[in-house]
């Protein structure tokens, strides 16, 4: 997309960013119109590499980026924690991504220019926070998205707490991911109405520690929301994500736009 093209779907003067979310099977980003999270235009996708190295999904992003034209910062999202700039860990994406210098990789790869990267959980919940769910709600909100496992991002009156990973917290003895992800629900061929018990347990161990104002449920299980989140017993208002499969793309343009470095 042109900036000509960009500048006919966008509303005059719009504050526009750029996200891109890298996942193990996809890498998608689109232009964002930042003071609505809306995208402008639609998202542009390309298949993660296989094997998903740096270096390969770096090319993948930078193709992306092209598509648009775009010139200016790029936030980028990545399966992991990352602390100091350096990746930590890897979720559906290639170990040697464990002990990589991000910053040195995307800038390289995007000609030099201003980027910001962090946990694709954590993105999600910026923008859910500000422009979906947890819109104009204080306090602490928390999204939790529910698919192979649980991720789980935690915001302070619209400041991320970043790299929480509470899906591996200990829960009577297992993980909360493997007590209550709908991956689990999948295997085990549980009822909406069973699995919502499990994952109540789940919210209450959360909200006996975090005490946060709502619980905002993405993935896809989000969608069919109304199954199970009247089920819940747990007492901490929980409500569907509702900017679904862009919020990674609107969360990364609003953490490069707001100077974020993780």
């Amino acid at each position: 997309m042109t900036d000509a093209e960009v500048a006919s779907t966008a509303q005059p003067g719009a504050n526009l960013g750029f996200g891109v979310d890298v996942g193990g099977s996809g890498i998608k980003g689109g232009i964002v119109d930042l003071d609505t999270g809306l995208l402008v235009g639609d998202r542009f996708k390309v298949l993660t590499p296989q094997p998903s190295t740096p270096d390969a999904v770096a090319g993948g992003v930078a193709e992306v980026v092209d598509h648009f034209d775009w010139t200016g910062p790029v936030g980028l999202t990545l399966p992991g924690v990352i602390t100091d700039g350096t990746m930590r860990t890897a979720a559906n994406i290639d170990k040697g991504w464990i002990g990589t210098d991000v910053y040195e990789l995307f800038s390289s790869a995007l000609s030099g220019r201003t980027v910001s990267v962090l946990n694709d959980a954590d993105a999600a919940g910026m923008a859910e926070d500000r422009h979906g769910g947890g819109a104009g709600v204080d306090g602490v909100v928390m999204l939790l998205t529910l698919g192979t496992g649980i991720g789980t991002a935690i915001l302070i009156n619209g400041t991320l707490v970043p790299n929480t990973e509470l899906g591996h917290m200990i829960i009577d003895g297992k993980e909360a991911e493997h007590r209550a992800s709908s991956k689990v629900k999948e295997d085990k061929g549980w009822t909406y109405e069973k699995w919502a018990h499990k994952l109540s347990h789940v919210l209450e161990a959360y909200e006996a520690l975090l005490w946060p104002k709502l619980f905002i449920v993405g993935g896809g299980i989000s969608r069919k929301s109304d199954k199970w989140i009247p089920h819940l017993t747990n007492k901490t208002p929980v409500v569907p994500a509702t900017l679904l499969n862009t919020a990674g793309i609107v969360g990364a343009a609003m953490a490069v736009d707001a100077g974020l470095r993780t």
